[in-house]
Parts: structure tokens; sequence; C-alpha cells
């Protein structure tokens, strides 16, 4: 007989229990960002957890048997243990142009994950994770009012929300080597977007006049499909190679959109609200996401990797504007990230430290925004640790991982548009820190009869 393990089981109740309460988590930015603007807002771009945030993002060829890989499912194959793992996310950033300057930060939960090995050649996972994340708040102020030179227009943008998915996934060995897998997701989450104005004139100035608001509040929904695939060779007895792909299939996100115009006088009192249009049904056409990567290991103590992702953001359209709400067309996206561990000595008695598993990778991103034709990048290096408990036992373990990101995005170049006005681009240099607890239980002991 069989008897439940009620430790593993408590674990997977709990992530029960976060999946409903989480959304409304998930949903918090992580400091202002100007370029959440764009599009759904800064996109997850099926980045993964703990581990692959320490490796520069890694993941699709990078098989681990310790921690719930979502972003391949074809990798869940390898889950040896039902897999409980939960990230909690920090991020501390400075903004700049060329005239000013902003520092702000944010903690979240960033995910959570539940793999379950089925079978020998089957596991299966379910989990929620972020989909895109809005949060900015920016104001600019305007001189250049024609026909009256003395004239100030105040513009305020602010964003907030983001869209989270909850997904299950199911990994399964065709051949000797060869593994496949899907996930189906649910998208879910709200987008609440605002766009102000107020005139000052000689006589009265803009922080004392009234300001109109356009208000809109997008909800979406639907559900998403990604495939993967991997297999893994032999060099030689002591040489592992791996190679893996996903595509994440082209989306439309059903979306009911309430817009409306407010005006406030100068003390933010509002004085009047007209409803444009209520819960208006739409859809947001989200582009294709590729990703594929080699990797090699010795099957025991180190692994590297190379990766490649492209997303065709030039096809995304939301409510049949290019662009979506901020009127602005984006590009196509490509990244490309190294990345690897190592682990000194898994079974070291001598030394703990040669038991905890040390990451490291680089990544560079080009950006949806290209501001005069010219290409935006997101350049991050990253590090991180993996310490496992001395607690640990051949039937539970628990893993607690520390990831570090460095970057910087965009840049502070300035441009002149067609009416006169200049343009700044906005650069951002972020510090991201994520904390990972990983518990791998055997749900389900058989009994020794003595």
């Amino acid at each position: 007989m069989s008897q439940p393990n009620f430790t593993g089981l408590a674990g997977g109740l709990s992530l029960l229990g976060l999946l409903v309460a989480a959304p409304a988590v998930l949903g918090q930015g992580l400091g202002n960002s100007p370029y959440s603007r764009l599009g759904l807002g800064d996109a997850s771009l099926n980045a993964g957890g703990v581990r692959q945030m320490g490796m520069g993002g890694i993941g699709v060829a990078a098989p681990n048997s310790i921690n719930v890989n979502e972003i391949n499912p074809a990798l869940l194959y390898y889950t040896a243990r039902t897999t409980f793992e939960a990230g909690y996310t920090g991020q501390f950033k400075t903004l700049r142009n060329t005239v000013s300057r902003q520092r702000t930060g944010s903690a979240n939960l960033g995910y959570l994950a539940l793999a379950v090995p089925i079978n020998r050649r089957w596991a299966g996972a379910i989990g929620l994770k972020p989909y895109s994340t809005v949060d900015y708040e920016s104001t600019t102020l305007d001189n250049s009012v024609v026909g009256d030179l003395t004239a100030q227009v105040e513009k305020q943008y602010k964003g907030s929300g983001g869209l989270a998915e909850a997904y299950m996934s199911h990994g399964v060995r065709l051949a000797t080597g060869l593994t496949a897998g899907v996930s189906v997701g649910y998208v879910f989450g709200s987008i609440d977007q605002e766009a102000g104005t107020r005139i000052g004139t000689a006589t009265i100035p803009v922080e004392l006049s009234s300001k109109d608001i356009y208000q809109q509040h997008i909800y979406y929904s639907d559900f998403t499909f990604r495939a993967g695939l991997h297999y893994r060779g032999k060099f030689t007895d002591k040489l592992n190679y791996n190679i893996g792909g996903t595509h994440s299939f082209r989306s439309n996100l059903n979306g009911d959109r309430s817009l409306s115009l407010i005006r406030q006088d100068f003390q933010g009192i509002q004085s009047s609200t007209t409803a444009i249009e209520t819960d208006a049904p739409g859809k947001a056409q989200v582009p294709a996401l590729s990703q594929v990567g080699i990797s090699l290991d010795n099957n025991r103590s180190w692994s590297a990797s190379l990766e490649g992702t492209r997303q065709e953001w030039s096809q995304f359209r939301a409510f049949d504007e290019q662009g979506g709400s901020s009127g602005i067309p984006l590009s196509d996206t490509y990244r490309v990230a190294l990345g690897g561990e190592l682990t000194p000595d898994a079974a070291s008695v001598d030394s703990y430290f040669k038991r905890v598993t040390y990451r490291a990778g680089l990544s560079l991103a080009q950006m949806p925004y290209r501001p005069g034709g010219k290409a935006l990048y997101d350049r991050s290096v990253s590090w991180g640790f993996a310490f496992p408990l001395p607690t640990a036992t051949p039937l539970d373990a628990t893993t607690i991982s520390l990831a570090f990101m460095y970057g910087q995005r965009g840049n502070t170049d300035v441009r002149q548009l067609a009416d006169g006005s200049l343009e700044r681009n906005v650069k951002e240099d972020y510090v991201r820190m994520q904390l990972g607890v990983t518990l791998n239980n055997r749900w389900f002991i058989k009994r020794r009869i003595e």
C-alpha cells in the first residue's frame, strides 16, 4: 500500500490557496517604468523563475530535477519529486533623462508553481506567473503653444495594473532522449491608464488651472497555448548536449474597455464625468513568441546554455489600434542570453559551500520601441545562488535560492519632432532581486512490510 506524505500535500493545498489570492499581488508593479506604457506593458517574455533569472533568463534547453522549469514544458519530464516553488521579487531603479532623475522601487510575489511526476514518462505542473506589468507616471511641460507664447501645457500620463497567467503544463518522453510538452494558460487582468491635460495662461498659471483626464480601463481574459521540444544526447560519458525550443502561439485576448472624460479643478476635486464608452468588446492580438537554446552539461556539477528569443511585436494590435492605446507602433524584439551554473560537490561532507550552486549569466534584448527609428536595448548581467538546507533527506529537501540582476535599458538621447518640440528618451538603471523557495517531496511512499 501507499500512504500520502502530508507535508507535500499541505504544500499543494497552500499553492491552491495562493492561486486564488495572488492575482492582485502579481498585478503590482516594480516601480515607475515609462516603457510599460507601450502595448500591454512590460511583457515577461516567458522568462522563468529564480533559477533562470540567476543564469540570465536561460532555461529552454537546461533540464533540472530540482526546480520547476515552466519555460519549456518538455523539461517537466525531468521532475524527480513533487516540487513546490514560490518566488518573491524586488526591484530598485533609477530613471533619468537629460533634465530630471528619479529613484523608485517595489517588491511583490513573483510566481508560484507546483510540479508532479505522474509516472516514469510523464509529469505535469500548474502555476501562476506574471504575463505583463503596467506601472508608470510621467509629467511634461510644453511652452510651444501656437498663438500664445505665454501659455503652458502640462501633460500627465499614469498607468497601473497588468496581466497574470494561470497555466497547466505537461511533459512526456516520446523516445530515448526526446521529450515534448504542451502548456495551456489562462491570461487575465486589467490595465488602467490616464492621460491628463491642463493649460496655463498669462493670467492663470498651469498649477491653478483645471484638468481634463482621459481615463481608460480594460479587462482582458483568454486562453494561450505553448508547445515545446527537447532532445538530450551524449558526446561522451562525461559530456551531454541539449537542444530545446518553445513556441507560444499568437493569441487574441478578449477585452472589455470603458472610457471616461473627467474634469478636475486645480485642487484635484472632480467636477464632472462623461462616459464615452462602457464595457465595449474588443481584442488584443499578442504575437507569437519563439525561443530556442542549446546547452552542455556533465550530468553532475555544471551546465552552460545559449539561447535566442524572437517576438513580432510589430503585429500587435489592441482594439484595432496599432501599438494599442499609446498609439505608438511597436517593433519586433530579439533577445540573446548566455548563462550557466556550477555545484562544486553536491555530496560534500567537509564543506557546505561546495554543495551550494553558483549561477551567472548575460542578456541582451532589443526593446519593442524605436524612437526615430533607432533601436533601444536592455542589457543585463545576472548571478545567483542555491542553498540546500542541511535537513535534506532522500524523501524531502528544501532549497533557498537567490538571484540578482543588474541592467540598463533605454538611453538619454534627445530628438526634435516635426512640430519643433523635443522628445527625450528615458534610461533605466535597475537592480532586480528574487528570493525563491523550492520544496521537493515524495507524496506517496510504499509501506515496507517487515
